[in-house]
């Protein structure tokens, strides 16, 4: 094969290993969030967008854990989040439905489990711990 050609093999399959290790995140799947400020909850499907990570509200439901009607289904919740390895996630926006604010935001991922922290204007606000559900 010509070094050009070893060139171009090479850097294809570097491309597709790099696609291939961001699709594996762990933090990738559906995650139940703590319930909000008037008992609810969503799930939350965080998947990759680009080489960072995001998520968009897929169910909400009430404090007693029936599936509600919400204009928020479908609306991204999580957005440009970086990962930095060792399952930490920073650099990135979480919005939160109940204050309708949208925190600065890092992400700690434990096993099953999902520490979410953000801040607004000073204001820092525990997430909570979210849990997986798929």
């Amino acid at each position: 094969m010509r070094p050009a050609m070893r060139t171009v093999a090479l850097a294809m399959v570097l491309s597709m290993c790099a696609g291939a290790a961001m699709a594996a995140d762990p933090v990738l799947g559906v995650w139940k969030t703590k319930p909000d400020d008037n008992g609810n909850f969503g799930h939350v499907r965080v998947e990759t967008c680009a080489a960072l990570i995001c998520g968009t509200l897929v169910k909400a439901f009430d404090g007693a854990g029936k599936e509600i009607d919400s204009d928020n289904v479908g609306k991204r919740i999580i957005w440009d989040m970086q990962p930095y390895g060792d399952g930490f996630y920073d650099d990135g926006k979480v919005w939160s439905p109940d204050r309708n604010k949208t925190y600065n935001s890092e992400m700690q991922l434990s096993g099953n489990s999902l520490a979410v922290k953000g801040c607004v204007l000073g204001i820092c606000r525990d997430g909570g711990t979210w849990t997986r559900v798929k």
